[in-house]
């Protein structure tokens, strides 16, 4: 496509400006099989998207790197890109020749590979690391073997926990160096000391091979040397990590291989003894040397190493929950729910959620580096990347989090709740009725402004009508910046705080009265709309039915709660409706 070459960034592709551009975009996407639009059960959503990539406008991602994006939208053979395709060709072909013994299966298995492999290549728009997964899709489905690197990956962690084990590697750890033996502060020395612990064990946790593992711990100053080679970016992991920087962190830790894990669980167990929290995120099932969650059932040594661990089996874990899991456990276990390389688009709600409540995210090896360093866009989050690449040499990197990329801490969460149960306690305490009125604020695409009219209106003409009630109205305290997320965590503070008498969820009447009174008839898209069509309304009714349980004397006004339950939890992120599901299907009370 001649355009392309216009292109001196990948930030400037964007949709909606070139219908012959948008529909490339839609083929590629289409053809690496992550639109969501059209397979929404397996690829997140723009909203989920947005909780990990700091995308601007109408701005196009494709996990991959800039230069492999540009080559693939040119639907044209580059040497470099068939070079890239042969690449994990070869792999594949290697993992069946290694794992298959059966002639009659292995030949079977190469030729329909080979198919499809052809039909890549004929497109040319397919990003590499997808053809694997769909190559070792095929091999998988149709050798029946789910993990042909399970002993492999066994061996790299036995002989890796017997390093770390040895007097050699306690000696590396742990050797002072002269610039320690005086200080100003104890405190400082503290810190000064743990950060160089750190930094020794990011460069041995990077080792590619175990043969020469004593002389590499025995050369001590030539792990001091790539400290001092690194210095830049150190020195920012220096300053999230120092005592002056506000408290703990929240750090998401994305390893890269078997053997190597074993080395980054010292690092881990290092962070947590300065308090900070962690989650580490395995693969969901086989991806060549890449640790994977299940791993842990069937090597011994990680069953060790991780008992300690919180392991958190729901890959659509809620924020509420996720949050009570970090604060209960320090180290927690997940699964990114993919088995292949880095790639927002695939990954599970847990894993999204880790990232967006994390403040630092630490990713190793070269693939993740590609996928995160390689690329224009930026990240809701500070990146850390270290890996050592095809020489030896250890590479870091530091991608801080984009500028206008903001948090909302739990804190500033809490305080907003906070702020408005004050407010009712008040009310309540004047003698005041204190009702809670739930609607549809942004269930319909792209008429959320709308929805906050319909809202406020009605609540307007509520507080002309009633005496000695105090109406809580959520669209008044709608914050720009703030996710679906968020807001439902704030809410079900205020919620379950048990000053609400009175719960109102938005019905069809309410919603042709606020038209009415705003002097315009119903459009179509709001006809026969009320909170029922709302899968945050849904949530908050299966609250609402909770807190009745404990204060019995709660009233629930609108429509009945068996009308809401045909539908599933609220989207990741989005205010827009998921799904409906089987309007047969019962739902527990």
């Amino acid at each position: 496509m001649g355009k392309l070459k216009h292109y001196r960034s990948v930030l400037d592709i964007r949709r909606g400006e070139d219908p012959v551009m948008d529909a490339l975009l839609l083929h590629f996407m289409t053809e690496n099989g992550l639109e969501y639009t059209i397979d929404p059960l397996k690829n997140a959503s723009p909203e989920q998207i947005r909780f990990m990539m700091a995308c601007k406008d109408e701005t196009f991602y494709a996990p991959c790197s800039d230069w492999m994006l540009l080559q693939l939208l040119q639907s044209r053979m580059s040497p470099e890109l068939q070079e890239m395709y042969l690449q994990q060709w070869r792999s594949f072909v290697r993992l069946v020749r290694m794992s298959c013994h059966d002639p009659y299966q292995r030949r079977k298995i190469m030729n329909l590979a080979r198919h499809k492999f052809q039909m890549v290549m004929d497109s040319c728009i397919t990003i590499p690391s997808r053809v694997m997964k769909r190559l070792i899709t095929i091999f998988m489905s149709q050798s029946g073997i789910d993990d042909p690197h399970r002993q492999r990956k066994q061996n790299a962690n036995a002989a890796a926990q017997k390093i770390v084990e040895s007097t050699e590697w306690e000696r590396f750890v742990n050797q002072c160096p002269e610039t320690f033996h005086t200080c100003r502060r104890m405190d400082d020395l503290r810190f000064e000391m743990d950060f160089l612990e750190m930094q020794r064990l990011i460069c041995a946790s990077t080792l590619q091979s175990f043969d020469h593992w004593s002389e590499f711990f025995q050369d001590c100053g030539k792990v001091e040397e790539e400290i001092r080679d690194g210095h830049q970016t150190f020195h920012e992991l220096h300053r999230l990590f120092s005592p002056q920087s506000g408290g703990p962190l929240r750090v998401l830790f994305l390893p890269y291989n078997s053997g190597g894990l074993i080395f980054d669980l010292q690092l881990i167990r290092a962070m947590l003894r300065r308090g900070h929290r962690v989650v580490l995120a395995l693969k969901e099932g086989f991806y060549f040397d890449a640790p994977a969650f299940w791993d842990m059932e069937h090597d011994p040594v990680l069953a060790e190493c991780f008992k300690e661990a919180r392991v958190l089996t729901n890959v659509r874990i809620s924020k509420n929950e996720l949050l009570r899991e970090t604060r209960e456990h320090p180290f927690v276990i997940i699964s990114d729910g993919t088995r292949e390389r880095l790639n927002p688009y695939r990954m599970s709600v847990t894993l999204a959620r880790v990232w967006k409540e994390s403040d630092l995210i630490m990713v190793k090896g070269q693939e993740n580096y590609r996928r995160t360093i390689m690329t224009s866009h930026s990240f809701t989050r500070d990146i850390f990347s270290y890996f050592r690449d095809d020489s030896g040499k250890l590479v870091l990197n530091f991608k801080p989090k984009a500028s206008w990329a903001r948090k909302f801490r739990e804190v500033d969460i809490l305080a907003k709740a906070e702020a408005i149960i004050a407010d009712m306690r008040r009310a309540s305490a004047a003698g005041n009725t204190v009702m809670f009125y739930s609607g549809i604020v942004g269930s319909i695409p792209g008429q959320t402004s709308m929805a906050i009219e319909v809202m406020n209106t009605f609540i307007r003409y509520l507080r002309s009508r009633l005496d000695g009630v105090y109406i809580i109205n959520p669209a008044e305290h709608f914050e720009e910046g703030m996710d679906a997320d968020d807001l439902m965590y704030m809410w079900e503070k205020v919620q379950r705080s048990g000053f609400i008498d009175v719960w109102r969820f938005q019905s069809v009447q309410d919603i042709e009265r606020s038209f009415e009174l705003m002097n315009r008839k119903v459009p179509p898209v709001w006809a026969g709309k009320d909170a029922t069509y709302s899968t945050g309304c849904t949530k908050e009714m299966n609250i609402a039915l909770d807190v009745q349980k404990k204060h019995r004397e709660l009233q629930i006004i609108g429509p009945s709660p068996e009308k809401f339950f045909r539908r599933r939890e609220y989207g990741v992120g989005k205010f827009c409706d998921v799904a409906i599901e089987d309007c047969n299907e019962t739902h527990p009370l």
